[in-house]
């Protein structure tokens, strides 16, 4: 399986409020290569990406489940949590939840992680 890198941040939420404005008022232009995904803190980021959901993401890409309730199975985790763990994934770009005859199929989209943090990120801050 070819790695699919996806290029995250961390960034405090005033800092991500102040770049996003320079951005819509033309006095920033982020580079191609920053990122996409910004996350608040360094704990929030290891907490999408804990140890338990990368095994998951791993359950996912060996097994291919056609359904939440197949992956509810080989994963060992209740439905509840399994939805709002890939919907948290999902908004952060790890994994897409694709709808087919009914039945949610998850696919992951990100399988490594090229972070950027730093006290200052560029001249938006």
């Amino acid at each position: 399986m070819v790695a699919k890198v996806l290029n995250v941040g961390v960034m405090s939420r005033q800092d991500y409020v102040r770049r996003t404005i320079a951005i819509a008022k033309g006095e920033y232009i982020p580079s191609p290569d920053e990122p996409k995904i910004w996350f608040e803190s360094l704990k929030s980021m290891a907490q999408v990406l804990s140890d338990e959901n990368q095994v998951l993401l791993d359950v996912i890409i060996r097994h291919k489940p056609a359904s939440l309730t197949e992956l509810e199975q080989l994963a060992h985790r209740k439905k509840p949590n399994l939805s709002r763990t890939l919907k948290t994934l999902e908004r952060y770009g790890v994994v897409e939840l694709r709808k087919q005859s009914g039945k949610l199929i998850p696919t992951v989209k990100a399988t490594d992680f090229r972070v950027q943090f730093g006290l200052h990120h560029g001249n938006a801050a």
